[in-house]
């Protein structure tokens, strides 16, 4: 809700203990007569306190002023800070306030609900259709920045377009357009006979055709590559566990991309896959579910990235074929889901820098927060969750600068939860109020 605006007063510069936040230099500017400067701040957001993902601990009574840019300007004490009849106040209540959430493995143009060859009934275009429906879901979800890893026809391009643009409403999307894959492999249009035979657009075959497929994403929008570098679970005919590109195709990808200044995410649940990405220089590894020991040390010697969807097992296996999913990829679900887990454990006890991926789109967009309590249920502790989530991806992303804390100079995306998320991660999973670029999208 919004309060009353108040009007005058003053600025006295108090800070919160040693907390850097609320040093001098980041509180509103002020004038002589110690009231709040105009540009000082657009808008104002009050709750009863916020968590500092980078200490763990909370702080009480922010006023978290916003510019016209969307970014944190300062913050204050709200007990000794006032603002002027022209600073929006959106007050949050008695509630907690945390960074926006960052989910780095979702397909927003995919539904979890039409599996299978159910998905052929469909035009092409349906599916950027329910982007803009998934966007909305994931937003009021809690999620203000999201990691799109595979969209056919650039639907997910499109869709940080019209968000960016202010036609929709959405998270913050950094698109992958089509994951680059091998012939028959996981992201090649497989289950389908000779006959409807055709090289799809993410195909290659060669380091060659590998590193053209990088240029040609990027030139069309993508922001991060999205590779298949072992067979999957929905896609029919392959080994979940095989590799399905050579490290020489592996190693050309990652070499162009990142000459482009662009990171790739590797989809691998095979112990072979796993090692040849990361020692081919892949930024992030998807689901990760057959990892050993050896391909967990090298991810932590080659500072890559874990990023394990341990929520969805849960509701492919209690779906099971009612939404089309085939016979046969719910037995390759059954065969690695829980291996994910225990996999996940043994990274986490091990020091594997993760990150915060659900895979959403293989279970229903907006229950993204659900696998939180998965992650602290197989070894995280409540924060070490939310930092996957916050501080983590945007380190993954490179976006530390954007996203990922409540700090001056990042992105006023901030959520609101009635409770202690440090005591209950659970909290995570219904959300009460959404600010993305300090405009409230969503309050309950």
């Amino acid at each position: 809700m919004q309060s009353s605006v108040k009007f005058g007063g003053f600025l006295r510069g108090i800070a919160f203990g040693a907390s850097a936040l609320f040093a001098a230099a980041a509180l509103p500017a002020t004038a002589q007569d110690g009231t709040a400067q105009e540009g000082a701040g657009q808008t104002v957001i009050t709750a009863a306190r916020y968590l500092d993902v980078q200490s763990g601990k909370m702080v009480e009574h922010p006023a978290i002023f916003v510019g016209a840019d969307g970014r944190i300007a300062s913050i204050a004490d709200a007990r000794t800070v006032r603002w002027g009849a022209a600073v929006k106040h959106i007050d949050l209540g008695e509630r907690t306030l945390l960074p926006g959430l960052i989910d780095m493995h979702v397909h927003l143009t995919s539904l979890a609900e039409v599996g299978g060859y159910q998905g052929l009934r469909y035009t092409d275009s349906f599916w950027t259709v329910m982007g803009v429906v998934n966007a909305k879901k994931t937003l009021d979800a809690g999620f203000t920045t999201v990691r799109n890893v595979g969209s056919a026809d650039f639907g997910d391009v499109g869709l940080k377009q019209a968000i960016e643009g202010g036609y929709v409403q959405g998270p913050r999307i950094i698109p992958a357009g089509y994951a680059i894959g091998a012939t028959g492999g996981h992201c090649d249009e497989g289950g389908l006979p000779p006959s409807m035979d055709h090289k799809g657009p993410s195909v290659v075959d060669s380091p060659q055709e590998a590193r053209a497929k990088v240029r040609w994403l990027h030139k069309y929008g993508a922001r991060v590559i999205k590779i298949c570098a072992t067979g999957g679970v929905f896609s029919l005919g392959d080994s979940v566990g095989a590799q399905q590109l050579s490290f020489d195709e592996m190693k050309a990808i990652a070499d162009e991309a990142h000459m482009l200044g662009i990171k790739v995410a590797a989809h691998a649940h095979g112990d072979d896959g796993i090692k040849t990405a990361i020692l081919a220089g892949i930024d992030t590894i998807e689901h990760c579910s057959l990892a050993s020991d050896e391909a967990i040390k090298l991810a932590i010697a080659h500072n890559t990235w874990f990023d394990m969807d341990i929520y969805n097992d849960d509701y492919i296996l209690a779906t099971g074929t009612a939404n089309g999913t085939e016979q046969e990829s719910l037995d390759k679900e059954k065969a690695i889901g829980l291996a994910q887990r225990q996999t996940f454990q043994r990274a986490v006890k091990a020091g594997v820098h993760m990150i915060f991926g659900t895979d959403a789109g293989v279970y229903p967009h907006g229950d993204n927060g659900r696998q939180f309590a998965k992650m602290v249920e197989w070894g995280m502790t409540p924060l070490q969750a939310i930092r996957a989530a916050t501080l983590n991806g945007a380190e993954a992303l490179s976006m530390t600068g954007d996203v990922g804390t409540i700090a001056v100079g990042r992105y006023a995306d901030l959520i609101a939860v009635d409770g202690d998320p440090l005591a209950n991660i659970r909290e995570l999973e219904d959300v009460d109020a959404v600010v993305k670029g300090g405009v409230l999208v969503k309050e309950k």
